[in-house]
Order: structure tokens, then C-alpha cells, then sequence
């Protein structure tokens, strides 16, 4: 195990070269410097570690994404490897149904899909397909992210294609800072199930929402495209990369940051505000009463 100053010093360097916002590494490294000259990680190690420097980073810069993350699972140190986390994102995907954690016809006709994760593109859009295959004739439909940690940009916009009528949507923007350019994120021409149109949609939130999940419910409720039922959702939008800086911890970057073509904004910060703010748990049945008043 490396040192607690080694592991700070790879995680700062991570941050000063990736960091989405330039200009607030160095206040950033400034605090957390001296946070170690101080003696403040003296005794800490593993999960302890990993939460205080978590905090002070979060303290100078409250950037949600911006995080020293302990994982059980050991990660490979050697710089080959070095993918930005994407493998092991992948192979969870894999292991969690890519992401959807069930599909469901509610009384009414009304189609319920729970979305753990936002897969990515490529390897989820079969899943994706197939989830919503499932709920094609019906009258409505919930997409339930109240336990929606997270996932991937062009994944987010795989799903949101579904309920516009062509390609012809311009979603989002994401700027990427290490190559300095602007990738456009349209919906999609072709898909491998129906697309839904003409019927409402409900997004179910709550205060855990965070990051994909949020993408999902801040462009469809900009597009006017489905309501938004539950808790402000966490608030981070900024696309992230993770560097090992130790077996088991990582450091994870925001390297990249959501525009919304609506709004010109995002959600960073702020979170994804319910058009009906509710408690999650009754996120459900309140927007089951709104899609089916007569039962």
C-alpha cells in the first residue's frame, strides 16, 4: 500500500492535468496540501481516508463527482491497464442486467421500468431494446430512477431517443476539457424496439438520483417529454474518469462537463427539481393516481 502522501500526491496530479475547470485546481490543491502538511491524514487509511479527503475536496470545490473512492475490488496500478474506469464500468453493467433492474405491466396498462444504471450505447442497447419492447402498447408509462446512481452519456441519450420521433433532436452538449472539443449528443435514427410516442411518461426521483439518472430526467422534463415525480435529484452532471492511485482507492476526475440545448445549462449542483415534489416512497403511487384517475 502506498503512503497516504503518495496516494494524495497521485490524486492531485489527476485532478491539476484532468480537472474539467482549470482554474479551480489550484485552490483545490492549495487546501488539500495543506490539509496534509497539517498532519489532517496522519491517521487515517482505507474507507477513513478516502471520506475525509472526499469532504475537503468537496469543502473548496463542491463538485459531487470529485471524490477519493475506497473499492474492495483491487485495481491494477499498472499504467497499461489505465482505462478511466471503463472496464470496470462495463463489466458491472454486465453483472446488473445492464442496469435495468425490472419491467413490470401496472394495472391500467401502465408500463413501470426500474433503471439502476444508465448502460452504455453499444453493449446496453439490446437490453435497452428489449425493456422496451415490453412496454410498447402501453397507455403510459414510469421510468422509475429513484435508485439510479449513475452511467453513461451516450446511453442517457440512447434511452431519451425513444421518445422523440426521429433523429432530428439535438439532446446535450459535452465539452470535453483534454482535447478541448464539443461532442453533440442527437437522438437516435435507428432503434432495436418501438419508439414511444404520443403517451405520457413519468420520471420517478428521488434524492439519491444522481448523475445518468439525472441526465435522463433533466432532458426529457427540458423537452417537455415526460413529469417529473419525487425529490430534487443530487446534482452532478459532469462526466467523470477514475485513476487508481492505490489497490483500492480510486480517485474520480470530472473531466467534462453537460449542456443542455434547452436550458444552456445543467443540473451540477443543483439537481433535477420534480415538476411534483414528493417523498420518494410515494413517488409511485402518486404518479400512478395522475396517469390513471378513473381506477
Amino acid at each position: 500500500m502506498p503512503t497516504t502522501e503518495t496516494i494524495i500526491e497521485n490524486a492531485l496530479d489527476r485532478i491539476v492535468t484532468g480537472y474539467v475547470f482549470p482554474e479551480k485546481t489550484v485552490a483545490i490543491e492549495a487546501a488539500i496540501r495543506g490539509r496534509l502538511t497539517a498532519g489532517a491524514y496522519a491517521d487515517l487509511d482505507g474507507p477513513a481516508l478516502c471520506a475525509a479527503v472526499t469532504a475537503h475536496l468537496q469543502e473548496v470545490c463542491p463538485d459531487k463527482h470529485l471524490r477519493l473512492l475506497w473499492t474492495d475490488e483491487p485495481q491494477s496500478l499498472d499504467p497499461v491497464d489505465e482505462d478511466g474506469g471503463q472496464a470496470a464500468f462495463l463489466a458491472r453493467l454486465r453483472s446488473e442486467n445492464q442496469g435495468i433492474r425490472r419491467v413490470e405491466q401496472l394495472e391500467g396498462n401502465i408500463g413501470l421500468i426500474e433503471i439502476r444504471l444508465i448502460a452504455s450505447a453499444t453493449e446496453g442497447a439490446n437490453a435497452i431494446g428489449a425493456a422496451m419492447q415490453l412496454v410498447a402498447h402501453s397507455s403510459a408509462l414510469v421510468l422509475d430512477l429513484r435508485g439510479c446512481r449513475g452511467g453513461a452519456p451516450e446511453g442517457a441519450a440512447m434511452w431519451c431517443s425513444y421518445f422523440f420521433p426521429d433523429d432530428q433532436v439535438h439532446l446535450n452538449d459535452i465539452y470535453d476539457r483534454s482535447s478541448d472539443t464539443t461532442r453533440q449528443y442527437w437522438t437516435a435514427a435507428h432503434l432495436p424496439a418501438p419508439r414511444y410516442l404520443d403517451r405520457p411518461v413519468h420520471i420517478l426521483t428521488s434524492g439519491d438520483t444522481f448523475s445518468g439518472g439525472e441526465d435522463v430526467s433533466y432532458t426529457l422534463q427540458a423537452r417537455g417529454r415526460a413529469s417529473v415525480v419525487g425529490e430534487t435529484t443530487r446534482g452532478g452532471a459532469h462526466p467523470t474518469a477514475r485513476h487508481a492511485v492505490a489497490e483500492h482507492i480510486l480517485v474520480t476526475v470530472p473531466t467534462a462537463r453537460t449542456i443542455n440545448t434547452v436550458t444552456g445549462g445543467n443540473w451540477e449542483g443543483v439537481g433535477v427539481a420534480p415538476d411534483v415534489p414528493v417523498p420518494a416512497e410515494q413517488a409511485l403511487e402518486t404518479a400512478l393516481k395522475a396517469l390513471r384517475p378513473g381506477l
